[in-house]
């Protein structure tokens, strides 16, 4: 049943239920044309509350609730004063609304940590938590994410956020030709991860709003979901690092499994241009780790023997320096 059809059999079930309140006979007509006007209003209210999320409301929930008890136990004190009837009904109204008010107020403004209000109640034992890893955009974009999953070193289950996913159609729809190239790869690689791991992908609907940049958003819903992010984005890395969010960077990963090489090794290398200094050429690895040669510019194109010298480890990978074997 779609939601077409439980709006028409509410406007049905509304109709007969006001022509059955009437009298039949004299206002019967009536009393159906109130259940339809009066089922339109309802109607129209609820597709205006489309926006808000389950979460806002399970929140504004939380916090009448709140205030409803507070009211109630403040109200219980004042009873045991001398106060007649008629006042203290007045206090006991006043006191209900103003704590109503504020519990729902502070319900809305801390949804984003109150872990335990529907849907994020997690109802389970604490050695049977369930891990969490939220991917963001340059990580889908990238693709290397398929081979991690199929290699089965990634065991946690896979969380694509709403705003990474609106994210990744954008840069689709891009003008800029390369931009809509990665964001179309990205789609496509998305697509493929939820038709082969059909079982560890999950998307997540919340969107925050109330937060602009889709990093920020990811380091948030990161700590509200306590997971861990995903990334090749050495900015994201940083920033979510220094919040204690658990970071996955694939490019560290990467440079972790490159095969080591020590000062006095010989290899062969193709060099395929120049080096940033004087006279140096530069070659790459399988791999792609970058081998620069001193004192081979004349020998850019051909293949040659070299001896490693030292071994530069950066943020951006792993760079070797060599000389020509002589």
């Amino acid at each position: 049943m779609n939601l077409l059809a439980v709006r028409i059999l509410f406007i049905v079930a509304s109709t007969l239920i006001g022509y059955q309140t009437m009298d039949p006979r004299d206002l019967g007509i009536l009393g159906a044309l109130i259940g339809i006007v009066a089922s339109g209003i309802i109607i129209l209210v609820e597709m205006g509350m489309r926006r808000i999320s389950m979460r806002g409301l399970s929140s504004t929930v939380f916090g009448l609730i709140l205030g409803l008890i507070m009211a109630k136990l403040v109200t219980d004190a004042f009873i045991l004063a001398p106060i007649s009837s008629a006042s203290l009904s007045m206090i006991r109204v006043t006191l209900t609304l103003i704590f109503c008010y504020l519990g729902m107020v502070i319900g809305l403004r801390g949804k984003d940590e109150f872990n335990i209000i529907i849907p994020y109640v997690r109802l389970r034992r604490q050695d049977q938590s369930e891990e969490l890893t939220l991917v963001d955009t340059s990580v889908i974009i990238d693709g290397r994410i398929m081979d991690i999953c199929k290699t089965k070193f990634l065991e946690n289950k896979i969380v694509i956020p709403k705003f990474v996913l609106k994210e990744l159609q954008q840069i689709a729809d891009s003008t800029d030709p390369i931009k809509r190239q990665r964001g179309r790869r990205g789609l496509e690689i998305l697509h493929t991860l939820q038709k082969e791991m059909v079982q560890d992908i999950m998307l997540h609907e919340e969107e925050l709003p109330d937060i602009p940049e889709v990093d920020a958003k990811l380091v948030k819903l990161a700590k509200i979901l306590e997971a861990k992010i995903l990334t090749v984005d050495f900015n994201l890395n940083r920033v979510a690092s220094l919040q204690g969010i658990k970071v996955l960077n694939i490019n560290e990963l990467a440079n972790a499994l490159k095969p080591m090489v020590f000062p006095g090794e010989q290899m062969r290398i193709k060099l395929l241009k120049e080096g940033k200094e004087h006279n140096q050429a530069v070659g790459y690895l399988d791999d792609g780790t970058m081998v620069v040669v001193e004192e081979a510019r004349r020998l850019i194109g051909q293949e040659v023997r070299v001896v490693v010298t030292s071994v530069l480890q950066t943020q951006a990978g792993r760079m070797i320096f060599t000389k020509i074997e002589r």
